[in-house]
């Protein structure tokens, strides 16, 4: 979630580079940069941003997994070689 306490001005984060750059990485919390007194620009320092993109990864995972079995409880399923067949067609594979 966001902190309302850190949201800045476009002008500001520009002209203090440094200093907001630091508070990104010892806070790992992002900045909401406005421009206009409008919210338009959301920063946070890397190794946060990777953090988010694999958690997202996981529960994007963990969200098919879900999907697979609930389809399988409701006896939407193939046989293996049935699948094995079709992956070979569709991706040319070879056995």
């Amino acid at each position: 979630m966001l902190d309302t306490r850190e949201i800045y001005s476009l002008t500001d984060f520009l002209r203090n580079h440094k200093v907001h750059v630091a508070r990104l990485k010892e806070t790992q919390a992002p900045e909401v940069l406005t421009v206009n007194g409008k919210a338009e620009v959301v920063v946070q320092d890397a190794a946060s941003y990777q953090a988010m993109l694999d958690r997202l990864q996981h529960l994007e995972t963990l969200a098919a997994i879900q999907e697979g079995m609930a389809s399988a409880e409701r006896g939407e399923r193939k046989p293996a070689a049935q699948v094995l067949s079709e992956m070979q067609a569709k991706y040319g594979l070879s056995r």
